[in-house]
């Protein structure tokens, strides 16, 4: 990654966890993050890989090209699924211009509704430009206030429903700016936000991704939390929320936030400590309720080893079995990260 910043390139995701992570698992993965919105998933991204299967081939798919319809693409099958069908060892990945003009804006809206409607107007007037689009509640918000050092409220006095974080791209720093700024123009008049400020300065700009991204450690520092990692229709999407509200009442302390731009929700649920009546109460609700809105239970974290049972919540069971047999085919003594992604029966 600090390699294509020499050369003036930059990779096409981002991540909180960008200080730590590697390139094998980002793919393996099918990591989204925070700029999925602006540069598409990594299933896009990605132009080949080498992996190496169970067996010890190496196959080589190490293609650099962008259009290749010569037979079954078979890259799409290693990205995203966790190791279990191959190890992932090279990879050639689309790396897009580092561009220079970067505008963050932090915003504040009075409900979800006018989340939404920010959203849709964002994609409409900031079209090429809009590089990130991200949300989170007023329960998250404090706790990045109380829990994290160094944090300010970037709108004070008050504390709003939801913020909004907006990231604006391009190669023309006075014609970006002028275009956000007549953006949010519009859409204060409009009711859509009724507080926001534009970053002066990178220290600006960095002290708001501070707040998005410092959300996940202030829940770790707040006490107990299960965590969940949900795809939804952009109108269903808080309403999940606000329904686990009222299932759990005073037991826990329910936040959401995530990736906006392409209805990725992080439901996180706080409570003193680890209780199994608050476990029982949690699921297997939210995986019926994503599931009856045609949602996805892992939206970019993967099902893992404490998922793979659930993935019928997402999956058919034709589809289920269509996998088992690729794991099967790939890998027949199932040694390759084992009892992950399927169900045990299947894996």
């Amino acid at each position: 990654m600090h390699k294509t910043m020499l050369f003036r390139f930059i990779m096409p995701l981002d991540l909180g966890a960008k200080g730590s992570c590697q390139i094998g698992g980002n793919v393996s993965t099918n990591a989204g993050g925070l700029r999925l919105v602006r540069y598409g998933s990594l299933h896009g991204n990605v132009l080949g890989l080498e992996a190496v299967l169970a067996n010890g081939t190496v196959l080589d798919m190490l293609g650099m090209l962008r259009k290749d319809n010569t037979g079954y693409d078979l890259k799409h099958l290693f990205i995203g699924s966790e190791g279990s069908l191959g190890i992932v060892t090279k990879v050639s990945i689309l790396t897009p211009p580092k561009l220079s003009s970067v505008n963050i804006a932090f915003l504040a809206c009075k409900d979800y509704l006018s989340c939404q409607k920010l959203l849709l107007e964002a994609k409409r007037s900031l079209g090429e430009i809009l590089s990130a689009f991200e949300f989170l509640d007023s329960n998250s918000m404090d706790l990045v206030l109380n829990h994290l050092d160094g944090i300010r409220n970037p709108l004070p006095p008050l504390m709003h429903n939801f913020y909004v974080l907006i990231e604006t791209t391009g190669s023309d720093e006075s014609y970006d700016k002028e275009k956000l700024e007549a953006f949010l123009l519009r859409a204060m008049e409009g009711g859509l936000i009724t507080d926001g400020v534009l970053a002066q300065d990178i220290n600006q700009a960095s002290s708001f991704w501070r707040i998005r991204e410092g959300i996940p450690e202030a829940l770790m520092r707040a006490g107990a939390v299960y965590k969940y990692d949900l795809s939804l229709p952009l109108e269903k999407l808080y309403t999940l929320v606000e329904e686990m509200r009222e299932r759990l009442g005073s037991a826990a302390k329910v936040t959401g936030y995530g990736h906006l731009g392409d209805g990725n929700l992080h439901l996180n649920i706080s409570a003193p400590k680890y209780d199994d009546n608050v476990l029982a109460q949690i699921e297997p609700f939210v995986y019926e309720w994503t599931s009856k809105h045609r949602g996805s239970i892992s939206a970019e974290h993967g099902l893992g080893l404490m998922k793979a049972n659930k993935i019928h919540y997402s999956k058919s069971p034709e589809t289920v079995h269509l996998m088992a047999s690729i794991k099967k085919l790939l890998d027949p003594n199932g040694i390759l990260n084992p009892y992950k992604v399927l169900p045990r029966f299947q894996s």
